[in-house]
């Protein structure tokens, strides 16, 4: 009788069985299903003599799970594995309620009435700022700018700093760097201003280190100089996995670079599974998307310095971000309504604030203790399963809840 071999996608399914309990803290994967090769007889026996090590292995944070999987209605669908959360996280019924109850109860715009409805839908609007402002530990409410999201926010800044800053004078050559770990949204931006600035306005990529599994520090410092006026990356890179050492970043840039450089923060990877606090890290700007953390999609924040945002000319023109307007000429507002031209995403940033009151509700302490046990599971388990390749800092080394993998023969 023919000896029966183990299945060899066994690994891949008890990953996706643990990574299920997880509910909205599941790890990302760039899945690509691998073509294996059947197991030889000596690999049989190995496998029978002894039980892996996963087989009783538990979570000590698993009642995170248990505890908020019933909050969100699309996981009550027993077939569904999701595994994406990076891409966009799934909603809790407190944000999906807070939505409804807004255009059923407050709908209006804010800001700029004095009936009943608008006072309450402003009201509800600042309360949400207030929310992402203790969220990210800003030291003042007027710090948090409403934005489309990350990219939105991402762009303020590279139009802005691109009309200052980042402008060269005649004869002056302006740096900027930024790394080749980058999500588009922090590439594209910054490359569409040294074109628009013309050749006095030079980008620079940080490269990854020798293990590709983080950046590269060493190369990183050879590129910062007195003409450098602009550093921006990742706060944890959403391919790698990596966290960037961003106190060591802040330290080496102010003593090194253009006494005005600014140090923007890619937080989207981080906001959601690490409690943040801007004020610590030490940078001048962050900018996160609520629909990575719980919240909807259509909205996120700029945390910048007041002092800076102050300092900053606006991006866009319209209603709500002047001061003064007139046919000779326009003054603008203070920081945040200088950067919220129009009627901003309402609704969105109401539920962007029940998504933070109701992560702080489980704590951000036992979510990233959660995660991080989730992350050491999956990138263990993977590394067992042939023909893929984790991309990112091996096992024993600090990385982020969030785990990309290659398989041979596939494309990516």
């Amino acid at each position: 009788e023919a000896e029966k071999l183990p299945d060899v996608n066994q690994p891949l399914r008890s990953v996706a069985k643990m990574v299920y309990a997880a509910g909205p803290f599941a790890l990302s994967l760039a899945f690509a299903r691998p073509q294996f090769q059947a197991h030889s007889g000596s690999r049989l026996a190995s496998v029978q003599q002894a039980a892996p090590w996963w087989a009783d292995h538990e979570l000590a944070h698993a009642h995170v799970a248990d505890r908020c999987r019933p909050d969100f209605p699309i996981l009550s669908d027993d077939g569904l594995t999701y595994l994406d959360s990076a891409a966009t996280s799934h909603k809790p019924s407190v944000v999906v309620d807070a939505l409804r109850d807004y255009y059923e109860r407050s709908n209006s715009n804010v800001h700029r009435g004095a009936h009943r409805l608008s006072q309450a839908s402003t009201e509800l609007y600042e309360g949400a700022r207030d929310a992402v402002a203790d969220f990210v530990g800003a030291d003042r409410r007027e710090e948090i700018i409403f934005t489309a999201g990350a990219t939105a926010g991402l762009n303020l800044l590279a139009r802005s700093l691109g009309d200052s800053l980042l402008r060269p004078a005649e004869g002056e050559t302006v740096e900027m760097i930024t790394t080749v770990m980058e999500h588009h949204s922090n590439i594209v931006p910054w490359q569409m201003l040294a074109e628009r600035n013309g050749p006095g306005a030079v980008l620079q990529y940080a490269r990854l280190d020798e293990q590709q599994a983080g950046l590269d520090l060493d190369h990183f410092k050879s590129l910062v100089n007195g003409r450098t006026k602009l550093v921006t990356l990742v706060h944890v890179s959403n391919a790698l996995g990596c966290v960037s050492p961003v106190r060591e970043i802040v330290e080496y840039v102010r003593a090194h670079a253009h006494p005005d450089c600014a140090v923007v923060l890619d937080g989207c990877q981080s906001v959601p599974h690490t409690a943040v606090d801007v004020v610590e890290l030490g940078a001048d700007y962050l900018v996160g998307s609520a629909h990575k953390f719980c919240g909807p999609t259509g909205v996120g924040f700029l945390w910048g310095r007041y002092d800076l945002l102050c300092a900053l000319p606006p991006h866009q023109g319209g209603g709500e971000m002047i001061d003064t307007c007139t046919l000779a000429g326009t003054t603008y507002a203070p920081p945040p309504s200088r950067f919220e031209a129009g009627t901003p995403p309402i609704a969105q940033a109401v539920g962007m604030g029940a998504a933070i009151r109701y992560l702080q509700a489980l704590g951000m302490a036992e979510v990233h203790a959660y995660t991080q046990e989730l992350a050491d599971y999956l990138v263990r388990r993977l590394a067992e399963v042939p023909g893929v390749t984790t991309l990112g800092p091996p096992v024993g080394v600090e990385r982020a809840a969030l785990a990309a993998f290659v398989a041979e023969g596939v494309h990516p």
